[in-house]
């Protein structure tokens, strides 16, 4: 049984969230705090974690959020009345793995759920090929990105995006298309969590003057620039 730590302030999310979950077959525990949940956390960790930005007391959902990121890979789903792009990219950059803005459909957030945990049992699989893209190497056994001997800095949404590019250099793909292929969402995900991803990898590549790149299709998506067709 997979066990998720609902995290919110509104006692009606919390128990609609915990139903609809209780009958996928989760084991569901609630709390009204970030505080609490991270007592909680300390002493046993759950499969995922879905949590509100917005919370009373001292730490809110990001802050839990980045504290759970210094030990812990554990799958974080943000839900939030807050729909402003820097609370999408805040959370991304913390390390979150998908974002749903209330009001929300729980059967949507059931869907979530079930891809995080089939793509966490993809990337158990050992794969251990090394894609070359100019000077970027993704090494799919040590699931890292590297330009030249500099190990990128990525969150896993940032590496999910940046190993499918590396796949399919000199292909354009539409941001819907990007999210099917990689987070099978089949439309369900928001188009602009692609253009909060492609900043920050951009960002962190151009820190260290890397050659290769993820270029934008005018009018269509974005596509990773090999530099020659093969």
């Amino acid at each position: 049984m997979k066990r998720v730590f609902v995290v919110d302030d509104e006692r009606n999310i919390r128990e609609l969230i915990r139903s609809y979950l209780e009958k996928e077959g989760y084991g569901v525990e609630v709390f009204s705090n970030a505080a609490a949940a991270a007592d909680a956390f300390a002493h046993q960790e759950p499969d995922v974690m879905i949590l509100d930005i917005m919370m009373p007391g001292k730490m809110d959902g990001l802050e839990l959020c980045k504290l759970i990121r210094q030990t812990s890979e554990l799958p974080i789903v943000f839900v939030s009345a807050k729909d402003e792009a820097i609370d999408r990219i805040l959370g991304l950059e913390l390390g979150a793995d998908d974002y749903l803005s209330k009001p929300f459909s729980p059967r949507e957030l059931v869907v979530r759920l079930k891809i995080i945990f089939k793509r966490m049992e993809s990337a158990g699989v050992p794969k251990g090929k090394a894609l070359r893209v100019r000077d970027l190497m993704v090494d799919e056994a040590k699931r890292e990105a590297k330009v030249g001997e500099t190990i990128l800095p990525l969150t896993n949404n940032e590496y999910l995006l940046l190993h499918f590019f590396a796949l399919h250099p000199n292909i354009s793909f539409s941001r819907e298309h990007l999210i099917e292929q990689i987070w099978h969402y089949d439309h369900l995900g928001d188009t602009r969590m692609i253009d909060d991803l492609i900043k920050r990898i951009r960002k962190k590549m151009r820190a260290v003057d890397a050659q290769a790149e993820i270029v934008t299709v005018w009018g269509f998506g974005y596509r990773m620039d090999g530099g020659h067709e093969d």
